[in-house]
């Protein structure tokens, strides 16, 4: 279950978005950071009720899989609802719980939870793809950006991973087709495809069908 452990972050000794520690902080060399939305659960507009809270297919199951070969996982989350006053920060703190009651049934749990709260006009640097989320988590948990991989459905989440120099996974779950016929990405029917030429600066590692996808490719390229 979350901690309510509020801090704020820009950067590690600033911090501007909000994070609730979760599990235990172990060293380990693999470590994984998962959009939340249309990633993890289904993409409903603004969500602010727990009640909707769903996993998507297979989601548990992938993260029991890379929880069980030793990988660390950290949640990242732009909620700009709260910033443009859709919903409060203690709801979307109550989605991120329900979602955790629901990972938790399959033996699986997050070392870190974190969100950027602002709008998209507050110019923060939390706000993916600015990389204020990852600055915090390296500073906190000893994270490197050579052994750690981000798997998200949106373009955001690419060019936040790639400005961090991560491993970046696109996932075709929620927005993630849209995102990838905007970046000219080719979609497997199933599984995973890779490029094996160097990439432009906002193209993904892989383009993964769906989390169990996502999985595979990082438990083969760790």
């Amino acid at each position: 279950m979350p901690n309510d452990n509020r801090s704020q972050c820009g950067n590690a000794n600033d911090p501007s978005c909000i994070g609730q520690a979760v599990g235990n902080t172990g060293a380990t060399t693999r470590d994984i950071l998962l959009d939340r939305d249309g990633t993890l659960i289904e993409d409903r507009h603004y969500l602010s009720d727990p009640a909707q809270v769903t996993l998507l297919p297979g989601v548990a199951r992938a993260l029991r899989r890379l929880s069980r070969a030793g990988c660390r996982l950290f949640m990242v989350s732009n909620q700009s609802g709260v910033g443009r006053g859709y919903f409060s920060l203690e709801k979307v703190h109550a989605c991120n719980m329900r979602l955790a009651q629901l990972l938790a049934v399959s033996g699986v749990q997050f070392t870190d939870m974190l969100l950027c709260p602002h709008s998209p006009d507050a110019g923060c640097d939390c706000r993916k793809p600015q990389t204020g989320m990852w600055d915090v988590l390296r500073e906190r948990h000893g994270l490197h950006a050579a052994h750690t991989a981000m798997v998200g459905d949106k373009c955001d989440d690419v060019r936040f991973a790639r400005a961090a120099g991560l491993r970046a996974v696109l996932v075709l779950t929620g927005k993630g087709r849209d995102h990838a016929a905007e970046l000219g990405l080719a979609l497997p029917p199933a599984g995973f495809w890779t490029s094996g030429v160097p990439l432009a600066p906002d193209q993904p590692h892989a383009v993964a069908a769906d989390l169990m996808a996502a999985a595979d490719f990082l438990l083969q390229s760790f």
